[in-house]
């Protein structure tokens, strides 16, 4: 019975490195292509998509403030277009919240690994 588990166990060793080392062909196939001449072809790609999300959630937060206050002003009238750009706004900072909230967790999780 411990040899089968044994077997499986090595089976699944094995099948886990090919599906690596298959994702990084992929992974430097996609970087040789994008033209990263950095050490670390993913880490420029992740903080580049990281920053420009955040920064669309700025811009989101930015337009409804400005729809807000022209609406305070009385320059504009349709409450509907400042309801919706509140809402866009709200639910793009929770989904970055959420996001952070995941990479915080999985750098905990990382961290306590053992090595």
């Amino acid at each position: 019975m411990a040899g089968v588990s044994v077997d499986s166990v090595m089976a699944l060793r094995q099948s886990i490195l090919q599906r690596n080392s298959a994702l990084q062909d992929v992974s430097n196939g996609a970087a040789a292509g994008a033209g990263g001449a950095s050490g670390k072809p993913g880490a420029a790609d992740f903080t580049d998509a990281l920053r420009s999300a955040i920064n669309g959630v700025n811009d989101l937060q930015n337009n409804a403030s400005d729809a807000a206050t022209a609406f305070e002003r009385g320059e504009t009238t349709d409450i509907a277009a400042v309801m919706l750009a509140k809402q866009q706004a709200s639910i793009g900072f929770e989904t970055t919240l959420q996001v952070r909230n995941k990479l915080l967790s999985a750098y905990k999780d990382i961290m306590s690994m053992p090595v």
